[in-house]
């Protein structure tokens, strides 16, 4: 049992900045235990990156933070302390995986936190049918809609027990019936947990009047603290929404700024959408079912619907993104088609995430989107400064997108769907997230596109008072429309107040979910079963194995790097075996013999009559020669002189001449030895046929080759190819372990879970290491039984070997992840730091004997060479253990060192 401490957070003197933007600054809060309370204001305004400290996921840089009683700076604090803090970040399923299904998120975030089976069986269904998303278990997150992502990612974050629950816009993107039911199910848990803290963000003032208290923050400065009431007395204002506004500083309006909507003056016969019977199938799933409406010219349509509706589907359909089943849509008259570009032109289209390049400036995004859609060269700089002073934007050109708070980030969106000047919008959720002052220009930019620039809006949103200002709306679920008409002949169709009952009237009347949920609220109360009394190692080892099958499943995922785990090696076994060959066979010669006698056709003949030779057609003159040997027809041309019998005869000197193509060196290097040997061994069989007396020089060389007799390329590159497709490939897919969370965002589960990055590191090898071991079985098998190339040595000594030297070939995989910010950037990063060693300093092709500087240092300590010359020792050489150990030993102590270094770079927390 934890000790009760009065306050769950305390916060005091807190500055935190990016580069040269203070995000927060001196801000003092305390959030008692067993309390809710809500953190609001503007976009920009420090929300996330308070709770990120709070939560751990960042690093302190000015003032303290105390979490359940102790300091936050204190890494033994932030360990213990993590088992008890759920944190959702904010973001559409940000902190989930998406190659996974919502069955496999839930069970890794259980496992991770150490519930039994039985019981995280139990806690994954009660939330699932809690929050809707039952039926949805065995589908992948990325095929889940933006709020079923959200939805889930509210029951990852309560899958275990927090005493201290940190929600980041947690119902953004969710529809007014799920928002009702996870609220519910906060209480739920509140009343079973009465001592659980929960400090949480929000743009909607709905939700925000039902917290205990509240902390308004603008510009990184907190404005006012307290409840609800004490906010509106403080304000002097009837609602909160209007008191949100009020306190605001430099604020000229002391009330709402509302977006007033004007009468729409044009014929209804003028339509810019129309469905008929739209609809979209996956396999046996029916995503959109018979869809009709029809949207005129000018008029803002709003799209209204449950998670996972079809409505993103729906806008995909009339974009041309995804083609119909069945069903006709139309775009201005015309049948929606993908691949009419003068149609697709007079569209503005903008997605439910941000899809914009964080990368380029804000100035570069508006100009290539005006590229992308033609707009004449001379008009494009013009063009790109009206766009961005009509947007509000003028001022931040030159930032990155991914700098600007989320409501700015949103207006971009905007301004590149209208940098080209379409007639059609279509937004799916602009204001997502968005706080209301932003939302209220966002609407008000938007009311003036569709009065004064006759711009037809299609928009899908959640938040009822935006659908209101709607010339028509239409309510949508499970991929059928209910009803359509406007806003206020809804409501009194089902006798309703507002849109937003008159919604969720909609939707009970449909399948029945409240009752539902209501029914089911009653599981919630069954008692947890707490998890299983573990020593620190075995927990430790559980969250290891936790991120192994994590990972396990994502590579099963990927097909492409499922492929190259599985089969890559294989293929790049044949291609360099066969392709990587030393060897000067049927080397194709010519003859320009100028003599023309029989001991001239002799010497012919004795070269033709090798293996390592193959004769083409005589030679004419020079001409010809350097003719043929420029179109790789020859590689050798041998010109036997005029008098050539005479003067050997006589014991003359006598020049044959021998023209080698030098292209390759290396290549032509063998050749002349050949040719040079040939020419010694026909000589000493004209001197012993001339002179049979001679005597025998006293002392002779004869060569044996030992190991490889036939001096042949595939017995000595077989085994060397295999160490070096181990070090690169198991490298360039571990690369992307790390990174690839980085980017997706879900790197958040390392900061604020017990897991250490020790654990974290190893448990994502383990699986490529595994991998690298039965590649290496199936390339051993293959060198021996396709390439006829006998493992000669003791194959467990290479066995061991190649288990020291996978932990190696992975671990710089994870080095590169590590250091890099991006998959491109750790790819990169893993193929210079393999391929160059791997064919400079391994002694592939110059041993390392023989290099020097820094080259031979390089190739001392990587370990390549090391397990190159295992590799050869134990297929060519017949050697065992007591033979290798002296490259044994460098492989087991480069493994620790690499993997170290790896779990040392990465960082437990952010700057």
């Amino acid at each position: 049992m934890s000790e009760f401490v009065p306050f769950a957070v305390k916060v005091h003197g807190l500055s935190h900045s990016y580069d040269t933007t203070l995000a927060l600054d001196n801000v003092s809060l305390e959030v008692p235990t067993g309390k809710m309370v809500g953190l609001i204001g503007p976009d920009g305004a420090g929300k996330s990156c308070l709770l990120a400290l709070v939560a751990g996921a960042k690093k302190i840089q000015t003032g303290d933070i105390k979490v359940l009683g102790g300091d936050m700076r204190k890494s033994h604090h932030r360990r213990i302390t993590c088992p008890r803090i759920a944190y959702m970040p904010q973001g559409l399923g940000r902190n989930l995986y998406p190659t996974l299904s919502a069955e496999e998120n839930l069970q890794f975030f259980a496992r991770l936190f150490g519930h039994a089976p039985e019981e995280r069986r139990r806690r994954i269904d009660e939330l699932t049918q809690q929050t809707g998303l039952y039926p949805f278990l065995s589908r992948p997150v990325g095929k889940l809609s933006g709020g079923m992502r959200q939805k889930l990612g509210l029951c990852c974050a309560l899958i275990h027990d927090p005493d201290l629950l940190i929600l980041d816009e947690p119902t953004t993107g969710i529809d007014p019936l799920a928002r009702a039911n996870f609220w519910k199910l906060i209480q739920n848990i509140r009343y079973q947990r009465p001592l659980m803290s929960i400090l949480v963000t929000t743009a909607y003032m709905d939700e925000a009047r039902n917290f205990d208290s509240l902390v308004a923050l603008h510009q990184g400065k907190l404005l006012i603290t307290g409840t609800p009431e004490e906010f509106l007395k403080q304000t002097q204002c009837g609602t909160l929404e209007a008191a949100y506004v009020a306190m605001l500083p430099n604020n000229p309006q002391k009330k709402k700024w509302e977006a007033v909507v004007r009468a729409n003056p044009l014929s209804e016969d003028e339509i810019a959408i129309e469905a008929r019977g739209l609809t979209l199938m996956f396999g046996d799933f029916t995503a959109v079912d018979n869809v009709d409406f029809s949207i005129r010219r000018g008029e803002i349509f709003g799209f209204l619907g449950s998670n996972g509706c079809g409505k993103t589907t729906t806008m995909k359909m009339l974009t041309g993104l995804l083609p119909q089943t069945a069903g006709e849509a139309f775009l201005f008259g015309q049948p929606v088609n993908a691949h009419d570009i003068i149609t697709r032109k007079r569209i503005g289209y903008m997605s439910q995430t941000f899809s914009l390049y964080g990368e380029l400036t804000v100035r570069q995004n508006l100009e290539l989107h005006a590229r992308l859609f033609q707009v004449p060269h001379a008009e494009l700089k013009t063009r790109t400064l009206e766009t961005a002073q009509r947007f509000g934007l003028e001022s931040l050109l030159n930032e990155l997108p991914r700098e600007l708070p989320l409501g700015m980030r949103q207006r971009l969106s905007l301004a590149v769907a209208m940098v080209h000047r379409p007639e059609l919008l279509i937004l799916d959720e602009p204001t997502s997230g968005v706080d209301p002052i932003t939302r209220d220009q966002f609407w008000d930019l938007m009311i003036d596109l569709s009065r004064r620039d006759q711009i037809t809006i299609f928009i899908s949103t959640h938040i009822m008072n935006e659908a209101e200002r709607c010339d028509r709306v239409s309510l949508m679920h499970a991929g059928r429309v209910l009803d359509s008409g406007a806003p206020a002949e809804i409501i009194a169709r089902h006798q309703q107040t507002s849109l937003e009952a008159a919604f969720i009237d909609c939707l009970n009347k449909a399948d029945g979910r409240l009752q539902e949920s209501n029914q089911l609220s009653a599981s919630i109360a069954k008692p947890a079963v707490p998890a299983p009394k573990l020593s620190p190692f075995q927990r430790s080892l559980r969250r290891m194995q936790t991120y192994s099958w994590r990972e396990s499943l994502e590579l099963t995922r990927d097909p492409v790097r499922a492929t190259l785990a599985s089969v890559g090696t294989l293929i790049l076994l044949f291609v360099m075996g066969y392709g990587i060959n030393m060897d000067v066979e049927n080397l194709r010669y010519a003859v320009l013999d100028r003599d023309q006698t029989s001991l001239s056709r002799d010497y012919t003949l004795n070269l033709s009559g090798s293996r390592y030779f193959t004769e083409q057609e005589p030679l004419r003159d020079y001409a010809d020669l350097d003719q043929r040997m420029r179109a790789g027809k020859i590689a050798l041309a041998i010109e036997i002189p005029a008098g050539f019998s005479r003067d050997f005869a006589r014991k003359r000197t006598s020049q044959i001449g021998a023209w080698v193509d030098g292209a390759m060196p290396q290549r032509a290097e063998t050749s002349l030895g050949y040719v040079q040997g040939m020419h010694y061994d026909w000589m000493a069989m004209q001197n012993a046929g001339r002179d049979s007396h001679s005597k025998s020089p006293l002392l002779t060389i004869e060569t044996r080759f030992r190991y490889n007799p036939d001096v042949r390329s595939l017995p000595a590159m077989v085994p060397a190819v295999i160490p070096l497709l181990l070090l690169m490939l198991p490298s360039m897919l571990t690369a992307l372990a790390v990174v690839r969370e980085k980017e997706l965002g879900s790197i958040v589960n390392l900061y604020v879970t017990p897991t250490t990055t020790t654990e974290f590191m190893l448990g994502k090898q383990f699986p490529y290491i595994i991998l690298s071991m039965l590649n290496f079985l199936l390339m051993c098998a293959f060198a021996v039984t396709v390439f006829a190339v006998p493992i000669t040595g003791n194959f467990f000594a290479l066995l061991f070997a190649n288990l020291l030297f996978s932990f190696s070939a992975t671990g710089l995989g994870l080095l590169a992840s590590s250091l890099t910010r991006s998959q491109i950037a750790a790819m990169f990063f893993a193929m210079v730091g393999t391929m160059v060693p791997a064919f400079q300093f391994s002694g592939m092709i110059t041993p390392v004997s023989s290099l020097q500087g820094s080259g031979r240092i390089i190739g001392e300590m990587h370990p390549i060479s090391h397990m190159l010359t295992i590799s050869r020792g134990v297929f060519n050489k017949a050697l065992g253990f007591s033979d290798l150990m002296g490259e044994i030993w460098p492989l087991a102590i480069a493994a620790p060192v690499i993997i170290g270094i790896s779990i040392l770079f990465l960082r437990k927390q952010e700057d």
